[in-house]
């Protein structure tokens, strides 16, 4: 199974811009669609955004819907998550994902995916 390792996160003030960085070891990721999802403290975990495995289709939670990127660079075995305009609400643990069947095109329910990061901290201040 492939490792994850979420990088990125940190304090941001409301209104800033953040980037989110997946990295894999111990396999590719270029096969599979990528997920980012987070929790927030007292909060189930919630999906954020998805991508397919070649990266050309992606989908978003309504609540970041304008304001995050997902996106994929296959090269170097990364996933990104570029989140701007971020507000308090969006404090939480982000975590990304890799599903678990390949060449797929996106996935949202946390039961399709297998391989989780460890996740990274985001906190917004207002």
């Amino acid at each position: 199974q492939v490792q994850l390792v979420e990088s990125g996160g940190g304090l941001v003030q409301a209104g800033g811009s953040r980037r989110l960085s997946c990295a894999a070891s111990g396999g590719t990721l270029s096969i599979y669609a990528m997920g980012w999802f987070r929790q927030a403290p007292g909060k189930e975990r919630e999906f954020v955004a998805g991508i397919s495995w070649t990266g050309g289709s992606t989908y978003y939670a309504d609540s970041v819907k304008g304001r995050f990127t997902i996106s994929r660079d296959n090269a170097k075995n990364t996933v990104f998550l570029q989140m701007n305009s971020l507000k308090p609400e969006d404090t939480a643990i982000y975590y990304c994902a890799a599903d678990k069947t390949p060449w797929t095109v996106v996935v949202s329910q946390s039961t399709d995916f297998g391989s989780w990061g460890q996740g990274t901290q985001v906190t917004v201040s207002s």
